[in-house]
């Protein structure tokens, strides 16, 4: 039977899990306003735990002119890192040069040039890198980043794992992020500030009233349906945002979304130093190769198109192909099929500006509130991980008018749970993990600061040895730690530990997921 009506109206009510729902949730809460968010599955399970895992500034994008979009993104890079470096931290990125690379045809800057210097036939020349490098340094007010920086590739740790023909390269800086680990500290922040978060939970019809919106919610796990009030209506639904749109919000809109699928393939460690590739195709697309996770490298992206958010994204066999190849242009030592452990898939939902294809769309977010016939809703189409707390902020701007007492921003520099540290300061934070907890190994005290920052204690408690955090599920992960996933983080799931909240499922064997996944379905778990 559906619960009594709740008497209650929210200022917000948010659809949708994601960065974007819960970075708004956060600074909404920040403000005193109320708000509830409904996400329908895991929060971040969707597009925003499917992605490069970087805070970038999105160097190509500067061949489609979209400088505002870069600056933004540049600029938040050192807000975002100074808010969370136990789960984002500097990286620095190698763009090898050769002379046969090429612009993608379709960009603005690829056509200007091929008008005014036709005898280049669509080669990217060096001295055009580097000015867009010097852009990219100096757009957003670089301060705890260096520059960039010309590299030989003969005889270096750098050059030793590519084909000898790239000699040089140029060396710039970026920001590595734990995408699905930002969305749930952004959930827990919000809560910490009033918000209501409810995953599990679809929002399965809305009426709009002269001065709220009637929402009706259904958990899916067990069929209750609940009723909201809301004074405004956000749709955050990613990819189904369009679906929201003409399914559930019944509203008028000519706003369309560009599904776009990214991949991912996952190798072992293809090479021995810290740094990150950027490699650029004779197509005129790129890819990067990166560190992940100490014993491997990530590979990707893709742009495909995707036509159906329902069905779930997989890197196709196609796709891993392309990626292994287009990665065998530069490594010397070529890899396989046979070397991939695990590929994921993700579904960027990009503004439909019309563009030829889905590598050309927008990058550009954009809202679009409709206050036609009462109550008003803004609906997001697109936007970036990095540059998720600006969106926050201008969706709240943007709703302004339609708020009962003007609000500040706050935001920014404020840390996430967990991110109250020095940028500089993991080493000494790892370091005084491992003094208080000597029964901790060096890969697991590691691991425990990235995750969770000053909060590891808080995860450890008073244990004085491993067997004091309960169950052994491998890979370091406890019943302790399980346990607080399931209080504090809204892990519910295997697949949420092991794939969301951490990446601890390229390291477990077959059973021993089986045996977290039977703890997790078992009564007990619960308590």
């Amino acid at each position: 039977m559906p619960d009594m009506a709740k008497k209650t109206i929210s200022d917000i009510f948010i659809i949708g899990g994601g960065i974007n729902g819960c970075g708004i949730a956060r600074d909404a809460a920040g403000r005193g306003l109320s708000v509830t968010l409904a996400e329908m599955n895991d929060l971040g399970w969707a597009t925003s735990s499917s992605s490069t895992k970087l805070f970038h500034g999105g160097l190509r994008y500067l061949e489609y002119l979209e400088v505002r979009l870069v600056r933004e993104a540049l600029t938040e890079r050192e807000t975002l890192l100074r808010a969370m470096p136990h789960i984002s931290w500097p990286m620095r990125f190698v763009l090898p040069y050769h002379k046969d690379m090429r612009f993608e045809s379709d960009t603005p800057v690829s056509k200007l040039l091929s008008f005014a210097l036709p005898w280049m036939k669509g080669r990217r020349p060096a001295w055009l890198i580097r000015l867009g490098l010097f852009m990219y340094d100096h757009l957003g007010g670089r301060k705890i980043l260096p520059g960039t920086t010309t590299l030989s590739l003969r005889d270096t740790p750098e050059g030793a794992p590519l084909k000898t023909k790239f000699e040089r390269a140029y060396e710039y800086s970026d920001c590595w992020v734990e995408d699905a680990r930002l969305v749930v500290l952004n959930a827990r922040d919000a809560v910490a500030r009033g918000a209501c978060i409810l995953p599990r939970t679809q929002v399965i019809r809305t009426t709009r009233r002269a001065d709220h919106w009637d929402i009706e919610t259904k958990d899916t796990e067990n069929g209750r349906t609940t009723h909201h009030k809301a004074r405004i209506l956000i749709n955050a639904a990613g990819p189904w945002v369009g679906d929201m749109i003409e399914d559930v919000l019944d509203i008028t809109s000519q706003d369309r979304v560009m599904l776009v699928r990214g991949s991912h393939i996952v190798t072992p460690k293809l090479f021995d130093h810290g740094k990150a590739y950027f490699f650029q195709g004779e197509d005129g697309r790129i890819i990067f190769a990166i560190p992940y996770e100490t014993d491997f490298t990530l590979i990707g992206t893709t742009d495909a198109p995707h036509e159906n958010p329902d069905t779930r994204p997989v890197c196709t066999e196609d796709e891993q192909q392309y990626l292994i190849d287009f990665a065998n242009q530069y490594f010397r030592d070529p890899i396989t099929r046979q070397d991939v452990v695990w590929s994921y898939s993700g579904v960027r939902p990009l503004f439909d500006d019309g563009a030829s294809s889905a590598t050309a769309a927008t990058r550009e977010y954009v809202l679009k509130i409709n206050a036609e016939g009462g109550a008003p809703v803004l609906n997001i189409f697109g936007g970036k991980i990095t540059t998720y707390r600006r969106l926050a902020e201008n969706v709240l701007a943007k709703l302004a008018p339609n708020l009962a007492k003007p609000t500040a921003t706050w935001t920014s520099g404020v840390a996430l749970p967990g991110g109250d540290f020095p940028v500089d300061g993991v080493e000494a934070l790892l370091q005084r993990l491992k003094s208080d907890y000597p029964f901790l190994t060096d890969r697991w005290a590691a691991r425990l600061i990235r995750a969770y920052g000053t909060e590891a204690w808080t995860v450890l408690g008073r244990a004085q040895s491993k067997e004091e955090l309960g169950i052994d599920f491998g890979a370091t992960l406890t019943e302790r730690e399980v346990k607080w996933l399931k209080a504090e983080e809204f892990a519910q799931t295997a697949e949420d530990i092991l794939w969301r909240r951490s990446k601890l499922g390229l390291r477990m064997s077959a059973a021993e997921v089986t045996a977290l996944e039977r703890w997790m379905a078992a009564p007990s778990a619960s308590t």
